[in-house]
């Protein structure tokens, strides 16, 4: 059941505008569960594109190489969440992509995504993952422009926190996550000195807490009040006008 366990499927079966029907088809489909290694790169950069995948278990990243050899890494992957989407239409992968953890995903072709495009729900629901992914990606582009070194570590933070909340992953406003400090400053822009001094002074203002792989963040809403944080982007859920005419269609 992995499509239907994403993130905005699950969201469209909360608010009924799955019909059995709907339900069935993604159950159908032969999704082969494929283990994975940390660090095991899914593919490269330029690559042929021909499929997605699904992520059931672990974290994964896409990035791009740049030409000093450094990175720049575009977005993390949860579970629930589809790797793959911002390369379709084109012929070959806009970015590379690796799991950050060991993990399991599911891989599943474009020919079945074309199926999937019958169903007027599906293909909303497609869609809506691939917009969502955008607007992380533009979110991003803003406070990365925008705010101090601190501010946009906070929003990165927060962001895991409300994106691991909605998955079940947050207990006491704590949650486990993989990212060596090389991976974040490769986020952010910033040295991994930088990274680890910001993270000093968030827990010193009494915001986070960092041991290791684990975050606990002792005040929320204080974190995301110190950089105004708007959570509209993050939400699962589908306006009512969409799931109204989803429920209504064919």
């Amino acid at each position: 059941m992995a499509l239907l366990d994403t993130v905005v499927m699950r969201g469209l079966s909360i608010q009924g505008a799955l019909s059995p029907e709907d339900k069935a088809l993604l159950l159908g489909l032969e999704l082969s569960p494929r283990r994975m290694s940390a660090n095991e790169v899914l593919w490269q950069e330029r690559a042929d594109a021909d499929l997605f995948c699904v992520v059931k278990e672990g974290w994964a990243y896409s990035y791009r190489s740049l030409k000093n050899g450094s990175k720049q890494n575009l977005k993390f992957y949860l579970p629930g969440d589809i790797i793959g989407m911002r390369d379709f239409g084109f012929a070959r992968r806009l970015s590379s992509a690796a799991m950050i953890s060991k993990g399991v995903v599911y891989p599943f072709s474009y020919q079945q995504l074309f199926e999937l495009f019958g169903r007027s729900n599906l293909a909303v629901g497609i869609m809506a993952t691939a917009i969502r992914q955008q607007a992380i990606l533009s979110e991003r582009l803003i406070y990365l422009g925008q705010y101090a070194a601190h501010e946009q570590l906070a929003h990165f933070l927060y962001e895991f926190y409300l994106r691991l909340k909605r998955i079940g992953a947050v207990e006491n406003n704590t949650f486990l996550m993989p990212l060596t400090q090389q991976l974040i400053s490769d986020a952010l822009g910033m040295s991994p000195v930088h990274v680890s001094r910001t993270f000093s002074m968030l827990r010193d203002k009494g915001l986070v807490i960092r041991d290791r792989q684990q975050v606990k963040l002792p005040d929320p809403e204080a974190l995301a009040s110190l950089v105004g944080f708007n959570d509209s982007y993050i939400d699962e859920l589908l306006p009512p006008m969409f799931t109204e005419f989803l429920r209504n269609s064919p």
